[in-house]
């Protein structure tokens, strides 16, 4: 049975590539079907499993984490034919703040960017860079090209979708200067010495080096955090949410208004004092303890 599954598995990464998912939605895919078919053990897909995954999931994981692994298990039973046994994801309530231990302040992200050139680390620094200034996918690096320099502006081909990112004037600057000093004149820009567009793991165990000696909590500091720092510092300068969206690649307002939440819980707090509360009354006659405003009784 075991060897039958491995190969219907292979198969169904074939069919995601098929429907041209990106090579780390396919990865995802596979790692979670694998994971339910590690709970099922030898018996067969029926629904009373499935439920009984969802639950075990429920134990386990958050509930996005759960969502996303339930994403993907729907989707292959609709592959093998058996759709009647997908489950609902689960409910979650819409998020009105972010918790601080999560979010990238500015000051961080400059610290982090600061201690890569302290650090001799050019191309770390110039990615750190060149996400937080544009707010594209760690993915969409490759596209970044010197030819991109000079239209300021590149075009990226992910996820099935074909689009424009704007390139700012400060950050062309900057990355022709890193160009002009490797000698570079053609093709992606950050790559590796082999001239292969550098591996997003390879971005991401750098980034986690960086964080001790700059002193920033190691759990805010991953590529796509950066991208979230865009679009927090993009809403607050230029309040344009549908603007946004275009400029991050996405179909969803609402997936936009998840990327600029406020992040912080006193920041709320202080946006609910609206000046609506008759509650208490300083006495001018004396300087004395505030004291309960007494309102008419209608009758």
């Amino acid at each position: 049975m075991e060897n039958g599954r491995e190969v219907n598995i292979n198969t169904f990464a074939e069919y995601l590539r098929s429907q041209e998912k990106s090579r780390n939605t396919v990865e995802k895919y596979i790692r979670d079907v694998r994971h339910f078919f590690r709970f099922l053990g030898e018996n067969e897909i029926d629904r009373e499993f499935v439920l009984r995954y969802k639950e075990e999931l429920q134990k386990e994981y958050k509930p996005s984490s759960v969502n996303s692994m339930l994403v993907a298990l729907n989707v292959y039973l609709k592959f093998i034919g058996k759709p009647e046994l997908k489950v609902q994801v689960c409910r979650i309530q819409r998020e009105i703040f972010r918790s601080e231990e999560k979010e990238l302040t500015k000051e961080e992200y400059h610290k982090l960017v600061e201690t890569a050139q302290k650090q001799g680390r050019e191309r770390l620094c110039h990615i750190l860079q060149t996400i937080g200034s544009t707010g594209i996918r760690v993915s969409e690096l490759k596209y970044i090209t010197v030819e991109s320099l000079e239209c300021k502006m590149a075009r990226i081909s992910c996820k099935g979708k074909i689009r424009v990112i704007l390139l700012p004037l400060s950050l062309v600057r900057c990355l022709k200067v890193y160009c002009r000093k490797r000698k570079m004149r053609t093709g992606s820009i950050f790559v590796t010495r082999k001239g292969r567009p550098i591996d997003r793991r390879n971005i991401w165990r750098e980034m986690k080096n960086l964080c001790q000696i700059a002193g920033v909590q190691a759990s805010k500091v991953f590529p796509h955090n950066l991208r979230h720092l865009f679009a927090r510092c993009y809403y607050e300068k230029e309040r344009d949410l549908v603007r946004l969206a275009d400029f991050l690649g996405h179909s969803s307002i609402e997936t936009t208004r998840r990327y600029t939440m406020i992040s912080s819980m006193e920041a709320c707090l202080k946006q609910l004092e609206l000046g609506l509360l008759l509650g208490r009354k300083k006495k001018k006659r004396h300087n004395t303890d505030y004291v309960a405003l007494k309102l008419p009784i209608s009758i």
